[in-house]
């Protein structure tokens, strides 16, 4: 499968923000977030809102260290009610796709990962707002569907992060994984065959490995790419009855319990 470029990147942090401003069109805002059960669907939306702010300001400015949000101008939520936001939410997600775009994805930019590029942010702002609305979707009861290619992309830079974690954060969970030695199989359900939306994710002493392809593990999960993408971001339990698992159910357990992010 071809890497979605970094203008169809650009173009989902503000696609993703308008969908996520449609579930919180008319919604309670101060209705808990079950996925994310320290925040309402406000704070929750400050939170995307702040991101695409955050990550605008470093490729803006060229940093080449870490920047933290309270001194980003404009982070800050809003004042005002739903109307505020969802005016706040769409500016700054304009605001991030423009800059995103003309500085093109080979721009030097401090990130807090293995690529420190505009090309990466645009497309971590992306799908962190794509998981994000999923969150809103939730709580609203707003329907919930991804681009096969953008799903399978979320994917592969999901499995990106858990991989850099492993190999540079000694106390992340994930290393606690190692000594069991178990792989996992994921298997994408009705996609395009040139999306390639086949994974196995090994689990060695050495670390983490993933690779695409149709190969044998210890479990498999199978199931439509929008499920499995959830499932791996915790949004989704594997026994829904959109999902599949074959096999050793514990190890795919002991994957999710060891890997969280967003």
């Amino acid at each position: 499968m071809t890497p979605l470029g970094h203008d169809r990147h650009c173009d989902e942090v503000v696609g993703q923000t308008a969908l996520l401003r449609s579930h919180l069109d008319g919604a309670d805002l101060t209705a808990v977030v079950p996925t994310c059960p320290d925040w309402t669907l406000w704070q929750l939306a400050v939170h995307v809102g702040a991101s695409h702010r955050w990550a605008e300001h470093i490729v803006r400015t060229g940093a080449a260290e870490e920047v933290a949000v309270e001194d980003v101008a404009g982070a800050e939520e809003p004042e005002g009610g739903a109307a505020a936001l969802d005016t706040w939410l769409a500016e700054g997600a304009e605001r991030a796709a423009g800059t995103f775009r003309g500085a093109g994805a080979g721009l030097p930019a401090w990130s807090w990962a293995w690529e420190r590029t505009a090309g990466f942010w645009a497309r971590r702002m992306a799908h962190e707002t794509l998981v994000h609305r999923a969150d809103a979707a939730g709580t609203t009861g707003a329907r919930y569907e991804v681009a096969p290619d953008l799903a399978a992309d979320a994917i592969d830079e999901w499995l990106q992060i858990v991989r850099f974690g492993q190999r540079t954060d000694p106390d992340d969970p994930v290393n606690e994984l190692r000594a069991v030695g178990r792989s996992i199989h994921l298997h994408a359900t009705g996609s395009a065959p040139e999306l390639d939306a086949e994974w196995l994710i090994g689990v060695t002493g050495e670390g983490v490995d993933r690779r695409r392809g149709h190969e044998k593990a210890t479990v498999v999960l199978r199931g439509p790419l929008t499920e499995l993408l959830l499932a791996l971001y915790r949004r989704l339990p594997p026994d829904d009855g959109r999902l599949e698992v074959l096999g050793e159910r514990e190890a795919l357990d002991l994957w999710l319990e060891r890997t969280s992010f967003g």
